[in-house]
């Protein structure tokens, strides 16, 4: 049965013609899916006849939030959602000055295989629909109850590997019937799909793009992203440089500082040499560390010396602060340790 959250209203004004139904009710019926509703019959202003129809045709599906954990040290959340078919995701809601953002997934697992991250250490289990990708901010949203205003693609999965349904994602999320999320308040990371990024660019969305770089070079780059294998650092920046002249966006690199891997001073050069001149920012992410991986992160030092370099050859840089430390808030981690522990205790 189709999840009606899946669903434009201009596709639902045509399934209301075809249905011979008034295209009006289309509108209402979207409204009541915005607002939370899970139960047609609980459509107050829906004819009992058209509720039959759509009871016929389609499901409102929402996932259940299975566990949340709240961060001590600066509030932010972890939310662990089940689907229908038992499959499990993570958003994370974090509370800033400017507002509420989401770091939202857009697969079960992911196959790209970084190192440094937990949520593709059993690959990809299936593609999130754009319904069930706008229902992790719903959810939040309903549980919360306030208003999200920023949205992050960066949760487990690769968006650009799931490219059809995150599209329509981005048109659901923004549409003014919907929740009415402007592009500029919306962020898509990718460790670099360089096909995708043209087709992202040529689309001329206000959304701003991170790439997930990490490396300098494509030699280190393959030590810890498997996707350097396909696609070098010339081709992603080649891509950049396209999104930047269609869109005239800054783009965002995400470079996280792993002790001993990327984190010298003279990494920092090399990194500063191979953006100059590029309408970009760079997020130094001190890396979030994971048991199956070795990889630890920087010393303190170590990132603000790397900042420093980055300043002094003109270079926009941020270190990114770091949210729910405690309540393991990285990629796929609570997902993994919720999984492990589950089979633990069935044996």
């Amino acid at each position: 049965m189709k999840n009606l959250l899946d669903y434009t209203l201009e596709e639902l004004v045509l399934w209301m013609k075809e249905n011979n139904e008034s295209s009006f009710r289309a509108k209402q019926i979207i409204s009541w899916i915005y607002k939370g509703i899970k139960d047609f019959k609980d459509m107050r202003n829906i004819p009992k006849s058209l509720i039959s129809k759509l009871e016929e045709s389609f499901e409102i599906s929402f996932p259940e939030i299975e566990e949340v954990y709240k961060s001590n040290i600066d509030g932010t959340e972890k939310f662990l959602l089940k689907f229908s078919d038992g499959n499990l995701i993570e958003s994370v809601l974090m509370r800033y000055k400017h507002g509420n953002s989401i770091c939202i997934s857009t697969q079960v697992g992911c196959r790209m295989g970084c190192k440094f991250c937990a949520s593709t250490i059993d690959g990809r289990v299936r593609n999130l629909t754009a319904g069930e990708i706008l229902s992790e901010i719903l959810v939040v949203q309903d549980y919360i109850g306030e208003r999200i205003s920023n949205v992050v693609l960066m949760g487990s999965g690769e968006p650009l590997d799931n490219y059809d349904n995150v599209m329509k994602f981005l048109e659901l999320v923004c549409a003014e019937y919907g929740l009415n999320i402007g592009q500029r308040h919306i962020t898509l990371s990718t460790c670099g799909i360089v096909p995708k990024i043209y087709e992202l660019a040529d689309k001329n969305l206000n959304i701003t793009l991170a790439i997930s770089l990490h490396a300098f070079s494509d030699e280190k780059r393959k030590e810890i992203m498997p996707i350097a294998n396909k696609y070098t650092i010339e081709e992603i920046l080649e891509a950049c440089r396209y999104f930047i002249n269609k869109t005239n966006r800054r783009v965002t690199f995400e470079y996280a500082l792993v002790r001993g891997v990327n984190d010298t001073k003279e990494d920092a050069k090399a990194l500063g040499k191979l953006l100059k001149g590029l309408l970009c920012h760079v997020n130094l992410i001190p890396v979030n560390e994971i048991k199956e991986s070795l990889f630890k992160r920087s010393s303190k030092e170590s990132i603000q010396d790397f900042s420093n370099v980055l300043k002094k050859l003109g270079i926009e840089v941020t270190v990114r602060r770091e949210m729910g430390s405690d309540i393991n808030a990285a990629c796929g981690q609570l997902r993994r340790s919720y999984i492990n522990t589950q089979k633990i205790g069935g044996e």
